[in-house]
């Protein structure tokens, strides 16, 4: 009796391993939208709601984890036609699949390079142009503003700007520190989020920069408003919401053989504004009370 169950035990796992091998040769799990991202995350749980609400398609989500190194064994697997890369390591993984394949990115800083086709999304960072319509409404003295800062980030946010921005590459903090000292008549610096130039030493050297020679720094977080910058904006993500939605959109544009490539990346469509009243006093720069009303925080 014990031999008979033991054989039939076997035979039950035989035939189990069999149906898995078969699953897979035929995609049991197939779908056509894969979505890479830390789901126990509340911004890419917002986003993937808002996905679910518009996708006309199936969708399976993996977090970045997972897919490290086999995002493309997995699209071939599940016969994929569309990844949603929410966050940086997800997009990293992303952007290994060849150029020809769709891919979707939020929740990460800055866009990737515009050079890779059939591949578009949202991005938190603010681009030079809304610092552009704050300062011209708002602060009239300010007509010359200088970015210094590596390519790629100087090519996603400071694209089809006026000739108010001059910008100059670099490559590491030493070459950014050096810059900065080299400027000559800005009456502004504008900083772009990148953490690997924007180190605390070189971040210590700009600030020290700034007041010696009353150039105002426009940051791009609460952080740095609180450290000395005269204001900064932020993206509002109050309404990520509408990102999934609109991924989803864009998801189904793709599963019918659209480019989506042929649609921008989209930067936050509200900021959140930080202003230091104590830097503006310090440099004789008036800050319009229309202006102190719209911020979020205002540094004393």
């Amino acid at each position: 009796m014990r031999s008979f169950l033991n054989n039939r035990a076997i035979i039950q796992t035989f035939l189990f391993a069999t149906l898995l091998v078969g699953c897979f040769s035929i995609n049991c799990e197939a779908a056509e939208v894969i979505v890479v991202g830390d789901s126990h995350l509340r911004p890419v749980s917002e986003v993937i709601s808002g996905i679910r609400k518009t996708l006309r398609g199936s969708l399976t989500i993996y977090s970045p984890s997972e897919v490290k190194g086999v995002l493309g064994r997995i699209v071939e697997k599940e016969d994929a036609k569309v990844v949603v890369a929410l966050g940086r390591d997800a997009l990293e993984e992303a952007l290994r699949l060849p150029p020809a394949f769709p891919v979707i990115f939020d929740l990460v800083v800055i866009p990737p390079s515009a050079n890779r086709p059939h591949t578009t999304g949202f991005y938190m960072a603010a681009p030079a142009s809304e610092y552009l319509e704050l300062i011209n409404g708002y602060f009239r003295s300010i007509r010359r503003i200088s970015v210094v800062a590596r390519r790629e980030q100087l090519n996603a946010l400071t694209n089809d700007v006026s000739s108010q921005i001059t910008t100059r590459n670099i490559k590491n903090p030493f070459e950014f520190v050096t810059a900065i000292y080299q400027l000559d008549n800005v009456d502004a610096i504008l900083l772009l989020p990148d953490t690997s130039i924007l180190t605390a030493a070189a971040m210590e050297e700009v600030n020290l920069f700034s007041f010696r020679r009353r150039v105002p720094l426009l940051g791009f977080s609460e952080r740095n408003v609180r450290e000395g910058a005269l204001l900064a904006l932020v993206g509002n993500m109050g309404h990520i919401g509408n990102h999934g939605r609109q991924i989803g959109e864009y998801a189904n544009k793709a599963l019918r053989g659209i480019n989506i490539g042929q649609f921008p990346p989209t930067p936050p469509s509200r900021f959140d504004l930080y202003l230091n009243a104590d830097t503006a006093r310090k440099m004789n720069i008036r800050i319009p009370d229309e202006m102190m009303r719209r911020a979020k925080r205002v540094y004393p």
